[in-house]
């Protein structure tokens, strides 16, 4: 299985579909020119929940404007990510995938027989992650840490 996120899934339904979302608020406030089709593959990112691939991000966006090129939007999440504002999440496999940098500390799983990513927080390792920093002698500035298994078998529990 490709993916579990559904192309013609809905995204969410708020008042940021009609007013500008924070996606695109961080893209004019790092200066970047807003174009249509920016607009639309920014507002989907903003809108949609999981970790799409840019073909997944395509299809959502011809959605809206049947105009959009695959190429297109390779663009934008580069332009994106190069400008701090989306971040590229490499969880094996042939393709990365995309979220919203700002987003807060977390962690991703991915299910390798499904290519689902789960998000997840716990605070006890972000704890253990800054005090092995400390013990090395730095300040932990940021950090990341991606997951990759499989779900477990009755047999395995």
């Amino acid at each position: 299985m490709r993916s579990q996120i559904d192309p013609h899934q809905n995204t969410q339904d708020s008042e940021e579909s009609q007013e500008e979302s924070q996606l695109e608020r961080h893209c004019r406030d790092a200066g970047l020119k807003m174009t249509g089709q920016r607009q639309v593959i920014a507002r989907i990112l903003s809108q949609t929940d999981g970790h799409p691939d840019a073909a997944e991000l395509h299809q959502m966006a011809v959605k809206e404007n049947p105009k959009i090129s695959l190429t297109t939007v390779y663009r934008t999440v580069k332009l994106l990510e190069d400008h701090g504002i989306l971040e590229r999440l490499d969880l094996g496999g042939d393709r990365a995938r995309y979220e919203a940098s700002h987003h807060g500390v977390h962690y991703h799983l991915l299910n390798s027989e499904t290519d689902e990513v789960l998000e997840f927080d716990n605070a006890k390792l972000t704890q253990l992650l800054h005090t092995i920093v400390e013990r090395m002698g730095f300040n932990l500035l940021s950090h990341r840490v991606e997951l990759i298994g499989t779900p477990l078998s009755e047999e395995d529990e």
